[in-house]
């Protein structure tokens, strides 16, 4: 659970982000903690959009209950942002997604999107990627194949237990793999048969990120 002042930057971050969206347009909208805050400060807010595309059933969920009508993302083409947070990032903007376990989708709506806007609390920010362990989705059958592969590149996965995405996989969670080259590291977690994606959003990372401090927001 976040704590009183981490809750306190999500909800500064979140009312930000507001400032990059653009009215009467269809808005991205990942999922997570932050993101629960800033769909409470969009409806708040009064901002009009057309409506939304949504990386969970969660967010469709909070999405509907504030009146946003949510809409495929086959049927509305490009996006002009994407709002989501991260449960890490780097100075290069490159994070790792996926505690919550929606990271397919959230990618799908990155790549699918002109601008990716990312917002985090200050907690988030790190050197080097690594510390949270990385979520891989793979589909069932193909788990413990996986899980093998992984252990040959220095990982640790561990199946993350009772949950299944979305889209009806498993998510191994990874521990002390090393993610000097974040890019690379991608590509060949990717490239294993079975894996629909892994957390790392290294090859199409965030265009901006807004972290809240205790002092404010700030474009990092």
């Amino acid at each position: 659970m976040p704590t009183d002042d981490q809750q306190a930057q999500k909800q500064r971050v979140a009312a930000a982000a507001l400032d990059r969206v653009r009215e009467d347009s269809i808005l991205g909208v990942g999922s997570g903690s932050t993101v629960n805050c800033f769909i409470d400060a969009l409806a708040a807010s009064g901002r009009r959009i057309e409506a939304a595309v949504s990386a969970s059933e969660a967010t469709t969920a909070g999405l509907r209950s504030h009146g946003i009508e949510v809409r495929e993302l086959n049927h509305v083409g490009t996006l002009d942002v994407y709002i989501d947070g991260a449960d890490e990032f780097d100075p290069h903007h490159r994070l790792i997604k996926g505690g919550g376990g929606a990271l397919t989708r959230e990618k799908i709506i990155a790549a699918a999107s002109r601008q990716f806007v990312c917002i985090v609390d200050a907690s988030k920010r790190v050197g080097v990627l690594g510390k949270f362990p990385l979520p891989v989705e793979v589909i069932p059958m193909a788990r413990s194949y996986v899980a093998r592969q992984l252990v040959a590149m220095g990982g640790q996965p561990e199946l993350r237990q009772d949950f299944v995405t979305d889209n009806g996989n498993v998510i191994l969670d990874v521990h002390n793999m090393d993610l000097v080259d974040p890019v690379g590291v991608e590509r060949q977690i990717n490239n294993l048969a079975g894996v629909v994606t892994c957390g790392l959003f290294a090859l199409r990372p965030a265009d901006v990120v807004l972290m809240a401090t205790d002092s404010g927001v700030e474009e990092v």
